[in-house]
C-alpha cells in the first residue's frame, strides 16, 4: 500500500465517524412532544357515547316483536294483490285457480308436485325463492327434471301473484318455453 491510499482511507474513516457523531447528537437533541392526550380522551368519550347510542337502538329493535311484524306484512301482502279470477280468465281464455303453479310457463303437474313437496305452494312463495332453489327442487325429481330451465319462474310467479295477467301473457308469448 502506498502513502496516498492510507490518507484516503483515513479521511473516509474520519468523515464516517464525524457523520455518525453528528447524527447521534441530532437524534439525542430534545424534540417538541405534541401532547394529544386531550384529543385522544375526547375521541374515546365520543366513541363511548356512540356505542351507548348503538346499544340503545339495538335494544329498541330487539324489543319489537318480529312475529307481529311478519303477520302484519303477510296480511298487507294478501290484501295488496287480491286474486281476480275473471281478469285472469279474460286474458288466458281459461279458468285460472288461485296459486296454480302450472300457470308459469315450464311448470307442469309433476313439477308442481315437486314444488309442493318443498312447501312452495303459492305464486308468492315461488316468487320469493331463488333460481338455485328452483333448480334444487328440479334436481330432487331426478335426471328427467334437470333439463328444465327455471330462470324465469320466480319472475312469472311474481307477475301472477300481483295480478299482472296481460304482462305475464305477453312475456310468455315473447319467450319460447319460458326461457330468457
Amino acid at each position: 500500500m502506498n502513502f496516498d491510499t492510507i490518507w484516503y482511507w483515513l479521511i473516509a474513516i474520519v468523515i464516517g465517524v464525524l457523520c455518525a457523531f453528528i447524527g447521534y447528537a441530532l437524534g439525542k437533541r430534545k424534540r417538541d412532544v405534541i401532547d394529544s392526550s386531550k384529543a385522544i380522551k375526547a375521541l374515546e368519550d365520543e366513541n363511548k357515547k356512540l356505542k351507548a347510542d348503538l346499544e340503545a337502538c339495538n335494544k329498541r329493535i330487539s324489543e319489537t316483536p318480529r312475529a307481529k311484524m311478519e303477520r302484519s306484512s303477510l296480511t298487507a301482502a294478501t290484501h295488496e294483490f287480491p286474486f281476480d279470477a275473471t281478469a285472469a280468465k279474460a286474458v288466458f281464455g281459461k279458468r285460472i285457480k288461485q296459486d296454480d303453479l302450472k300457470i308459469v310457463e315450464g311448470i307442469g303437474p309433476k313439477i308442481e308436485g315437486l314444488f309442493h313437496n318443498f312447501g312452495i305452494k303459492t305464486w308468492k312463495a315461488l316468487s320469493e325463492v331463488t333460481v338455485n332453489k328452483c333448480q334444487e327442487v328440479l334436481n330432487s325429481g331426478g335426471k328427467r327434471y334437470r333439463i328444465h330451465d327455471p330462470s324465469s319462474w320466480p319472475m312469472q310467479a311474481r307477475m301472477a301473484h300481483e295480478g299482472k295477467w296481460k304482462e305475464l301473457m305477453r312475456w310468455q308469448d315473447e319467450h319460447k318455453s319460458g326461457k330468457f
